[in-house]
């Protein structure tokens, strides 16, 4: 499948489903409106009625306004159910919104998120494209030094510019009109390199606890991060259980706690200095005694003192998985992309330490070099499960190198796919 008709499918999302949304909308609002339109009359009709009924005798009101009542009460009831109705239309229609976001708004988030790379980056390789008429080794190399400016990483770049090369010489491509698909496309195989599901975290079956463990540095947002993913696996119905196993660093505990209340999660803790450890083996206890779905496990990030955070982690990992079979099931790492390079130095640490299994990249909002993203994925090989498009609860996004790209090429792409279907 081209990628321009995955764009389509996938990134923009079936038209007809937001039109069918559309029309609900405004038939709500057009019934909404016929009702106020009609009360009016209907009290109109009942003060005439009871006007006409005072005119008449004593005998003959006591026979002829029990009709008007009849009327009027069945007017009013079929009125309240009409009301009763087009609530629960609303009812119906409001979660499922909430719920199943289209595939347009998560893909605007993305767009939205990238902004700022976007801005930066891709502004240069529309420059780029209009200064040269010609794909030549001239446009590959300054294309090439872009990319590293993006921290899109030196072995990632040169992978891609041979594909780009290849694929060049392949098509016989002699004009730059159409590059930037191509470089979209490469760049998702890159990023995929033929394997799927990478983003699906690994949830036990239903009845057995699934155990995440974040790790990460201090200050790159992981107690953040934690609450988000506590309130999306909770939108989802699971029951989820928080453990503050940072004892170290000063509100820690304090910042977790908060977010627990936030988002309606138990939060198991002790006092500040306790071992990780035995905060991690009540936690477990707790969470299983509640029949909870996921334990999701705050962790310290003394990177400074790198031995000391390494042996306890380790700690922490043999008193999970002595505890919980096989877990933990997911070790999420929390990584800052507005540090860039630093970032892969945290992640190539951490990996060392402990299984990592993912990547949650936090604030890609708010860094000019969003190309960090493929660098991690090509030189650790692992994925990126998460990213952070902003500060609201719901801007925590499952990543998506198809949306990723398209937010790194928006207008560009767009442009393109415009002139592809005319």
């Amino acid at each position: 499948m081209s990628f321009f008709k995955r764009l389509k499918d996938k990134l923009v999302g079936n038209p007809t489903e937001e039109e069918k949304v559309a029309e609900i909308i405004e038939e709500e609002a057009a019934e909404q409106k016929q009702d106020e339109a009609t009360e009016p009359a209907q009290i109109e009709a009942i003060v005439d009625e009871n006007e006409k009924a005072e005119e008449v005798s004593v005998t003959e009101a006591t026979s002829e306004t029990e009709i008007p009542v009849a009327s009027e009460d069945q007017g009013q009831q079929e009125q309240q159910e009409q009301q009763e109705e087009v609530q629960e239309v609303a009812i119906v229609e409001e979660p499922v919104k909430e719920k199943k976001p289209s595939a347009w708004s998560i893909t605007q988030k993305f767009k939205a998120g990238l902004e700022k790379t976007r801005n930066s980056f891709t502004s240069k390789v529309n420059d780029l494209v209009a200064r040269y008429r010609k794909v030549d080794e001239d446009f590959f190399e300054e294309l090439e030094d872009l990319l590293l400016q993006a921290d899109v990483g030196f072995e990632t770049v040169m992978e891609l510019m041979d594909k780009l090369r290849f694929e060049v010489q392949r098509k016989n491509i002699k004009d730059t009109s159409g590059i930037q698909t191509i470089i979209s496309e490469k760049l998702v195989e890159i990023y995929e390199q033929g394997e799927e599901d990478l983003i699906e975290l690994n949830m036990q079956p239903n009845g057995e606890l699934t155990v995440i463990l974040f790790v990460g540095v201090n200050g790159v947002g992981k107690t953040t991060t934690i609450g988000k993913l506590a309130h999306r696996l909770k939108s989802q119905g699971k029951t989820v259980v928080l453990a503050a196993g940072d004892t170290f660093r000063a509100g820690a505990i304090d910042q977790l706690q908060v977010w627990g209340d936030r988002v309606g999660c138990e939060v198991i803790k002790q006092s500040e200095g306790s071992d990780p450890a035995a905060v991690m083996y009540d936690a477990i206890r707790a969470a299983k005694n509640r029949n909870a779905d996921v334990l999701i496990c705050d962790t310290a990030g003394r990177l400074q003192n790198k031995v000391n955070l390494m042996n306890e982690l380790e700690k922490v990992h043999r008193v999970i998985s002595r505890e919980v079979p096989n877990a933990p099931h997911e070790v999420l790492l929390a990584l800052d992309a507005t540090t860039g390079q630093n970032a892969l130095v945290q992640a190539q640490t951490f990996k060392e330490a402990t299984n990592v299994t993912g990547i949650v990249l936090t604030k890609l909002d708010g860094t000019a070099k969003g190309g960090i993203v493929l660098a991690i994925r090509n030189k650790l090989h692992i994925p990126v499960k998460f990213v952070g498009l902003g500060e609201k609860m719901d801007d925590l996004q499952p990543f998506d190198a198809e949306r990723y790209v398209y937010g790194l090429f928006a207008e560009g792409l767009d442009k393109e796919l415009q002139n592809s279907e005319d």
